[in-house]
């Protein structure tokens, strides 16, 4: 295949070099003309002539000469290579567009080429003086070829310039389509460093192997043959500038002309510089990785960052290469005037086609301006740097490296290519050192009791005092239901009281005193552990069971990076930006503050373990976001009560950059038919304006939740608004409010034929895959913009899928999922909502082996409201449920039966003072049907009533198990305990042909059920109900 040449690119740029050299600037001024000529060398890697030749062609073009006269440019080739430059010769007349005329010569097969060079020559003496020739001192190429042009040129004696400055000043600034190569080099750079390079090292680190540098730079060449962490490119286009440089162990070398040497790594600061070229165009990074940094090495690399921070600002078009030098020095004179000769003694250069470009060094004698377009590789270390706490040879000096590819741009900063993190959190590895112990044997008791003694010590701590998952959650169950039965009669009797010793109890302090710091094994082991009692996070910083409490945390993340979970926790601290009436959070604004912590955890499982690491960091989200917004909430709740006025019309902002989402339907419906509109949001709230022109408000401050369900496994993405107050609109109330807009194809039909390998059927598919990365980036967007437009008042909540479980809280099964501080299902009509903090227990019926489900009912803080009902729950979701309950400090008990509650909640309501003598909802207990059954006894004959058929007063409880009949119950109870009371002694073949007599009568069940099923009043689902005349047989 022919190779094809950009003739627009080597037009604008043979004209760039052109105008330069007619400007006369810099030696290029006094030259008559100029002479590039390359020879065959495999060794040469970077030359100033094949730059120029690929910077013009986009190949190299070996045993070539190229001769740019005033008026003509001459190239002399072989055959093959005159035949790829005709594409730039043809149609070119003298001097048109500002372009000389190109003269194409063939080499002729002897070594020569006497007719040739005289041509040659006579073009050079022809040019302007024809005296001075411009060249390129350091490239010299070796073979025969290359010998007789040098030793032609030398006879005529003419007088040599070297131009490499010039002509590299001509170059340096990049086209859009150079640039575009260098991002994706730097890209690829980065990739190899983060997925490869970084995740090698971590697991070196934590293996406690024996590597060798130049055995991992080697690793690191070899990595680059593999797609994956090529970014999509073509790993034919794709080498490195140079071999990988890592270093470690007190030798350091601060270049990038050194090699990687055969020491083993050592575990300290381990420097890495590594740059990849694409497509002829070059990219470079470095990083420092410490592992268990101490405090003076953060620090030293820290001011690093400073450094690097302020060579960037400064590195703008215009400014001098020695004025950016300056600038950096003068903060280490000012701040840190003894590290004044430990730093590199150049603070960068010019990249491109070049690695390094000799004559744009950021030094302080460089008087060359930059120019947009630029791009450099800006580098600050620091080296020899003392460690004190260092014994070993190798642990007495450390270096601290850091260096990036960045483009120069007009205004401001210089833009960064290669975006991998660098702050300490990103770079440090740190280590729980296990070795301590036995270095220090007059170690203190207490730290034994932290579980930082011998391994064995551990295991055996864990065996005598760590209780099952199971226990815990009793043991936490206890705790709640003394808890639960004095806050409700305190709640019921005492409500004044109650809202005075919530206003008394605010306070920010996690513990009085250092005896209060609970005994968890989490907090021994040196894990994230959410003390709710006290409101607080105790995390471990550096070996140290640290409290904060969650006042002080502004915000939370967690991301999944290749194999590792990131848990990062934001503080509030002086300078942070604050909300209204916050000022009085810091008592002390003269203490040392922490602003984030960030921890990391790997997802992959290790042998012998149940769970992965990672799911300490997921589990400590969830709660400290659970906790985080209960206490939100009592704060908001508190700050209302103080008389904040609330405005009730919506203040439209006219700003046309307000966050909007166009083409949503509206739920419930305005109209009898669905209508598309727009959501905006306005100052102090939300405004849907339909294609009809209806509108619908709705204010910030009457937001009890706002949802996002993304579309992830869905056919619709919501927005879900639940409101403290009911609005009116379509001539109804209303509490939940929806946005949402579909995905994909809701219905599919049936009838076309479909092929799994149909290219329509690929093509929609691919459609809507990428529909729905558009739909959720889209509504991501405006959540972030509200959420930055109302200071963080109103937050977004995304339920947690995977906690999810199936239920039925209306006519039909759903999924139902848990925010951090609701439970939802926002996906199906009408909508589920349920607000953890009003609920004051859940209670689970008919939870019985035989059964395949159960039913959950949930009991209000406010007695007088009705109890909520989720039917058909599975069985398997029993645990998760309870597990996700005991981590939101709420009360669950269960039961085998269903409980009337209609009557029950009377009875409370009725007489609160006896009900809670008679010992309050413990009668729910699975102990109370035994010796401690008194308190509950007048319940228990109250619910065995209220299950007798023939009861008169059946029809007036709809949520009650009285209102289906009884026939309906036996039907579904004979499905559901199939099987159940079969004899032990029966072999396969009696079971097997059971199983085939059961199935058949099932199926005619099925149809006499759906004939019963047109006629029955009430809930579909309430008919699994066993009578409870049969459970007491």
């Amino acid at each position: 295949m022919a190779l094809s040449l950009d003739r627009e690119a080597f037009s604008r740029r043979l004209r760039r070099l052109y105008a330069s050299w007619q400007k006369g600037e810099d030696e290029l001024g006094g030259v008559d003309a100029i002479a590039v000529a390359v020879g065959v060398d495999e060794e040469i890697v970077y030359a100033k002539s094949t730059a120029l030749q690929t910077w013009l062609f986009g190949y190299e073009l070996t045993d070539t000469v190229m001769l740019f006269c005033e008026e003509r440019a001459l190239f002399l080739a072989s055959r093959k290579k005159v035949e790829f430059l005709k594409q730039v010769a043809q149609g070119k007349a003298e001097g048109a567009n500002g372009l000389p005329a190109i003269t194409l010569l063939v080499r002729e097969k002897n070594e020569s080429n006497k007719a040739n060079f005289e041509k040659l020559l006579e073009a050079l003496k022809s040019s302007r003086g024809g005296r001075r020739l411009g060249v390129f001192s350091k490239d010299k190429f070796p073979g025969e070829f290359m010998k007789s042009w040098n030793d032609a040129l030398s006879k005529e004696g003419f007088e040599k310039v070297d131009v490499s400055a010039a002509v590299a000043q001509a170059m340096a600034a990049k086209e859009e389509v150079e640039l575009q190569l260098m991002r994706k080099a730097a890209a690829i750079t980065s990739e190899v460093f983060t997925k490869f390079f970084k995740e090698r090292v971590m697991e070196i680190v934590d293996a406690d192997e024996k590597v060798r540098h130049s055995k991992l730079a080697e690793a690191v060449e070899k990595a680059i043959e593999e797609k994956k962490y090529l970014a999509g490119a073509d790993p034919s286009a794709v080498e490195m500038c140079y071999p990988p440089i890592i270093q470690s162990g007190g030798n350091y070398n601060l270049k990038f002309s050194v090699v990687s040497d055969k020491s083993h790594m050592h575990f300290g600061a381990i420097t890495c510089s590594m740059g990849i070229r694409y497509k002829s165009y070059c990219s470079n990074l470095v990083r420092t990785l410490m592992v268990d940094p101490s405090q003076d090495m953060q620090e030293h690399y820290g001011f690093l960052l400073q450094l690097q921070e302020v060579l960037l600002r400064e590195l703008r078009h215009g400014a001098k290469l020695c004025d950016v030098y300056a600038a950096v020095m003068d903060v280490v004179k000012k701040q840190r005037p003894e590290l004044l000769g430990k730093i590199t003694k150049n603070l960068g250069f010019a990249m491109g086609i070049e690695f390094r470009e000799g004559s744009l060094v950021i030094n302080s004698k460089n008087q060359q301006r930059l120019k947009k377009g630029m791009v450099f590789s800006v580098n600050v270390g620091l080296s020899e740097l003392p460690a004190r706490d260092g014994k070993r040879p190798e642990e007495r000096t450390y270096a601290l490296f850091i260096g990036d590819t960045v483009m120069v741009d007009e205004d401001g900063p210089a833009v960064v290519l290669t975006s991998v993190k660098k702050k300490v959190k990103n770079v440090g590895i740190f280590l729980k050192n296990e070795d301590e112990d036995e270095e220090e044997p007059d170690k203190d008791a207490a730290e034994d009791l932290l579980g930082r003694s011998s391994r064995a010590a551990l295991l055996t701590e864990r065996t005598r005092n760590e209780l099952t998952a199971e226990e815990k959650r009793r043991a936490h169950q206890k705790e709640l239901a003394a808890q639960l039965n004095e806050d409700a009669r305190r709640r019921l009797t005492e409500q004044r009281g109650e809202q005075q010793t919530q206003k008394a109890r605010k306070s920010n302090v996690s513990y009085k005193s250092a005896a209060l710091l609970p005994k968890e094994p989490h907090v021994r082991e040196m894990k994230i552990y959410i003390d709710k009692k006290y409101e607080s996070v105790i995390m471990p910083v550096f070996g140290i069971a640290t409290p904060f409490h969650i006042a002080t945390i502004k915000n939370i993340s967690m991301s999944v990076e290749g194999d590792y979970t990131y848990l990062r926790i934001n503080f509030f601290c002086p300078g942070s930006a604050l909300g209204r009436n916050e000022g009085n959070i810091f008592p002390n604004p003269e203490a040392t503050f922490v602003k984030e912590i960030t921890y990391r955890a790997s997802n992959l499982k290790p042998p012998g373990e149940s769970t992965v690491p990672a799911s300490n960091l997921q589990n400590a989200f969830r709660i400290i976001k659970e906790v985080q917004k209960r206490y939100k909430t009592r704060e908001a709740e508190e700050k209302e009560k103080e008389g904040i006025v609330k405005q009730d019309s919506l203040v439209i902002n006219l700003n046309r950059s307000n966050p909007k989402l166009k083409d949503l339907y509206i739920r419930p419906n305005i109209a009898q038919k669905r209508m598309q509109g727009a959501l905006e949001a306005h100052v102090n709230g939300f405004r849907f304006t339909s294609v009809r022109g209806d509108k619908v408000d709705i204010l910030y401050n009457n937001i009890k939740h706002a949802v996002f369900q993304p579309c992830d496994g869905e056919m619709i993405i919501v927005l879900h608004f639940h409101l403290k107050n009911a609005i009116m609109f379509g001539k109804k109330r209303h509490t939940d409010v929806q946005f949402y807009t579909e995905v994909g194809e809701i219905t599919t039909d049936l009838g076309k034929h479909q092929h799994m390998h149909d290219r329509d059927d690929l093509y929609a598919e691919q459609m809507e895959r990428e529909m729905r990365h558009k739909l959720k980036t889209a509504f991501k967007n405006f959540i972030e913009k509200v959420e930055a437009l109302t200071k963080e008042e109103l937050e977004f909540e995304v339920p947690f899928r995977e906690l999810g479980f199936n239920g039925a809280p209306y006519r039909s099964t759903c999924l139902l999922q848990p925010t951090s501080s609701a439970l939802v299902n926002c996906t199906e009509w009408p909508p589920f909502v349920v607000t953890l903090d009003e609920v004051e227990l859940i209670h689970f019926e008919r939870v019985q082996f035989h059964l395949k489900n159960f039913d959950l009912v949930i009991v209000y803080k406010d007695y007088a409201r009705k109890v909520t009902m989720i039917n058909a729950i599975p069985v398997a979701s029993l645990d998760p449920i309870k597990e996700w309950l005991n981590s939101c400090d709420l009360k669950y008990t269960e039961g085998v039966q269903s409980l009337n509650w209609t009557k029950i909640m009377k009875t409370i309501v009725d007489d609160p003072e006896g009900f809670f003598e008679q010992g309050g909802w413990s009668f729910l207990e699975p102990e109370g049907e035994g010796s401690e059954a008194e308190p509950g006894e007048s319940e228990s004959e109250l619910e065995d009533e209220t299950f007798n058929p023939s009861e008169e007063d059946e029809e007036e409880e709809e949520d009650s198990d009285e209102d289906y009949s009884s026939e309906a119950e036996e039907s579904e109870y004979s499905k559901d305990s199939l099987g159940s009371e079969e004899e032990s002694g029966k072999d396969w073949d009696e079971l097997e042909e059971e199983a085939r007599k059961a199935d058949r009568e099932s199926q005619y069940e099925e149809e006499e059920e759906r004939g019963r099923g047109r006629k029955r009043k009430g809930l579909p689902g309430r008919g699994r109900h066993p009578p409870q005349k049969k459970k007491r047989k």
